[in-house]
């Protein structure tokens, strides 16, 4: 796969908001887009000083919600990979699965086929994926891990977010300008990466299990082997300011557990 050269992470101490390159692209038959993320390295989690910050966005301080995001730790991300540029739509849901998960009321709306698929557990979105690779005679699919998304949603910065906090709302649909409901994807600013909705609109789930962090520096880190819990990143329209950052996460007692505000991106990779 080929990488366009503007999109070189060559530095980790980026502290505005990056400029967002033309990428280099992809659509399967399903009408899919998928984004180039190039190879690199960055710095994942929350330093404390970070974690000082968003204890004070919060109403009511609570340690226990963020401290998993510590120690800030290296990581290597050896390869590029092709990433979904929205998250799965509901059109793209029902054109593979044949289903309708989630409240009647986002299925019947004007704009339902570019809402995100939400009420979709861990195994729901497996199956998706499993699904889809057989349709697809070019590529097959998987759920990001962890650390490629949260590499994928700083898209080059080590800040807190990736643009100032009172610029967030131009990039993300969250409780403070989403008027408590989901959104089309792609009706907001996309990232440096040219990613759309990493933050906001719905929570995505990642492939790994979870477990804790270390300081130790990792290369394509893929999670635990065995455990219960899984892990969704990114916030949505739901969510308050202190739940947005791209280190926040979210781990959830079952593969089977479902939320109305919780979908998916998945990762195309050649066969």
């Amino acid at each position: 796969m080929k990488h366009p050269i503007l999109f070189v992470v060559a530095s980790l101490l980026l502290t505005s908001v990056a400029t967002v390159h033309a990428a280099e692209t992809l659509r399967n038959d399903v009408g899919m887009e998928f984004v180039a993320i190039p190879p690199g390295e960055f710095l994942m989690g929350s330093t404390p000083e970070e974690l000082d910050k968003v204890l004070f966005e919060m109403e009511e301080t609570d340690v226990v919600q963020i401290k998993d995001e510590a120690p800030r730790h290296a990581v290597k991300i050896s390869k590029g990979f092709w990433l979904g540029k929205t998250e799965v739509t509901q059109e793209q849901w029902l054109q593979v699965m044949q289903t309708r998960p989630g409240p009647a009321e986002f299925w019947i709306r004007a704009d339902w086929k570019t809402l995100p698929v939400v009420s979709t557990s861990w195994n729901m979105a497996q199956q998706f994926v499993a699904k889809l690779s057989k349709l697809d005679k070019r590529y097959r699919y998987r759920l990001p891990t962890e650390a490629e998304w949260e590499y994928a949603a700083r898209a080059g910065s080590s800040d807190l977010r990736p643009m100032p906090s009172e610029q967030l709302g131009e990039y993300a649909w969250m409780l403070k300008n989403s008027g408590d409901e989901q959104h089309p994807v792609a009706t907001r600013k996309p990232n440096a990466f040219g990613l759309y909705d990493m933050l906001g609109n719905a929570w995505e789930w990642v492939n790994d299990r979870y477990s804790v962090y270390d300081q130790e520096r990792r290369v394509d880190p893929a999670g635990p082997r065995q455990g219960q819990q899984r892990i969704r990143r990114g916030g949505s329209y739901h969510c308050p300011l202190y739940e947005m950052p791209p280190a926040f996460r979210s781990p959830d007692p079952s593969a089977d557990t479902k939320y109305t505000v919780t979908g998916f991106r998945v990762v195309a990779v050649e066969k």
